[in-house]
């Protein structure tokens, strides 16, 4: 251990920490952008063709659920 010294160890940790940062900032700011346009989207007053489809199939799916968690 003390031939690779702690300076390596020093640089390797911070290399570490600095690289891990830097792609979850970079991961979070892709992550707000689409949060961003989403948001953009849902309050145009003309939804698009994807918008409606994939709310049919939440809708679809939420009433399969509830059918299924029903009661017999």
């Amino acid at each position: 251990m003390s031939s690779f010294g702690p300076a390596a160890i020093l640089g390797l940790c911070l290399g570490f920490m600095w690289g891990t940062g830097c792609s979850l900032a970079i991961m979070y700011s892709i992550y707000l952008g689409g949060y961003r346009k989403a948001v953009e989207e849902s309050l145009l007053p003309a939804k698009s063709k994807r918008f409606r489809e994939t709310l049919k199939r939440i809708e679809a799916r939420r009433t399969q659920e509830a059918a299924e968690s029903a009661p017999k």
